[in-house]
């Protein structure tokens, strides 16, 4: 593979007009992925870590007032536990391995919002819920103070089929990740979730108060408090 120009800022009059032949690419390799997480998978295997069975990017190491977890998002790390002499060492531990910025406490992961105090930890989703609101064609409607109508029966089949199958299929999986910060939208997203297939008319009816809901609960999220929980 080659280009007949030097990329900008390169220049050498003794080979103009030769091609340029490229000996490794420093971006998108294929197997690029695969490697660094083999790395990563390495290095936190050396430093006594265990990789969880269920879910393959959460590591622990120590139990109880030892316990030290990280959730793995590619080259993003969330670092948590009770232990925080542990934690710094873990985190200048990582920095003789890797070139890494230490963030501090988390506010913004994958959508979720989370906000950080003394006694408690807030987590939400609103700007992921404007998003789904907007993409729907429905910013600036009238909200509904609850997801689902009463006794509302959805069958497969008749009315008419929805046209835009894919866009219903798409509002289903994004309402299916609001759901993380969101349980009071656990059953009527699920309700819909079982018509993804062949969705019509009534089942649109149905997502659509779904958002008209989120939309007037767009602040809603899930609050922890030393001790118990509440949503």
């Amino acid at each position: 593979m080659g280009c007949y120009n030097p990329p900008p800022g390169f220049s050498d009059p003794k080979h103009s007009g030769k091609v340029l032949r490229l000996n490794k690419a420093l971006y998108g390799l294929k197997q690029a992925p695969r490697a660094w997480n083999a790395r990563l998978d390495q290095e936190l295997k050396k430093l006594g870590f265990n990789r969880s069975l269920e879910k393959h990017a959460v590591y622990r190491k120590g139990t109880c007032s030892t316990l030290i977890l990280v959730g793995v998002y590619v080259d993003d790390l969330i670092i948590c536990g009770p232990d925080s002499k542990g934690i710094a060492e873990f985190k200048q531990q990582m920095k003789k391995s890797f070139d890494m910025s230490d963030l501090g406490l988390l506010s913004y992961y994958l959508g979720l919002e989370v906000k950080q105090k003394p006694i408690e930890i807030i987590v939400c989703q609103s700007a992921y819920g404007e998003k789904i609101v907007e993409i729907s064609g429905m910013k600036g409607c009238n909200p509904v103070d609850t997801p689902m109508e009463q006794h509302i029966k959805l069958l497969p089949g008749k009315p008419e089929l929805v046209a835009n199958a894919t866009k219903f299929r798409s509002l289903v999986g994004s309402l299916r990740y609001l759901v993380n910060s969101r349980p009071d939208l656990a059953y009527s997203v699920g309700m819909v979730s079982r018509f993804t297939e062949t969705p019509n008319s009534e089942h649109w009816g149905a997502m659509k108060r779904i958002i008209r809901y989120v939309a007037g609960t767009i602040k809603l999220g899930c609050r922890y408090v030393k001790g118990h929980i509440l949503s």
